[in-house]
């Protein structure tokens, strides 16, 4: 038969059960809610930072898939309105990726292919190079830099540079040479890629 000290301690030992399942209970429902509420004050964060300003529409139709792949491919032909502005259709390319990051679309699943020709050509030179031709920094170095760094090839028509006589020795070293804009669009749409031209 128990005394009466066992059975008080085995009161209090329920009591202090209890209390913990309560306590472990309460602080994963606190951690749910501070997950939750955190998630909803956490903005997407965008893509290219500095370029490609976007406006979130999370109920605007025709939204991006984060399950889905998607092959790009820029032409890009025409230059800035001036020569310390950055090109627009290379902004357009860091606009594009930053409506697939507030759409939370992996860069795993973005293919994208940019290829500079026309009046656009100067837009990849070093900034040397560009100095030498504008006596003005190149705006474009640094979007560049940013655009590789989320693994986007760049291309620069070699029969563009050859026209307007640039050595392709001048050309930034994170953009490749190619035989010609022609060939390289038609082998990207060959390949699948949705075309985008400016």
């Amino acid at each position: 038969m128990k005394s009466k000290s066992d059975k008080n301690k085995n009161d209090i030992d329920k009591r202090v059960i209890s209390f913990i399942l309560i306590f472990i209970t309460l602080s994963g429902y606190s951690q749910m809610a501070f997950s939750a509420t955190n998630a909803k004050q956490t903005p997407p964060q965008q893509g290219i930072q500095g370029y490609g300003k976007v406006h979130p529409y999370p109920e605007a139709a025709i939204q991006p898939s984060p399950k889905r792949d998607y092959k790009v491919l820029f032409d890009i032909t025409k230059a800035a309105d001036a020569a310390d502005k950055v090109n627009p259709g290379l902004d357009h390319v860091a606009r594009l990726l930053n409506l697939f990051a507030l759409a939370r679309v992996s860069t795993d699943r973005l293919k994208i292919v940019v290829v500079v020709h026309g009046s656009a050509t100067p837009l990849v030179l070093k900034d040397d190079a560009y100095q030498k031709l504008y006596q003005k920094s190149n705006p474009n170095t640094e979007l560049i830099g940013l655009l590789q760094s989320v693994n986007v090839k760049l291309y620069i028509c070699g029969q563009a540079l050859a026209e307007k006589d640039i050595n392709p020795a001048s050309v930034n070293p994170k953009v490749t040479l190619a035989l010609s804009a022609l060939t390289a669009l038609i082998n990207y749409q060959l390949d699948g890629y949705a075309l985008i031209s400016n």
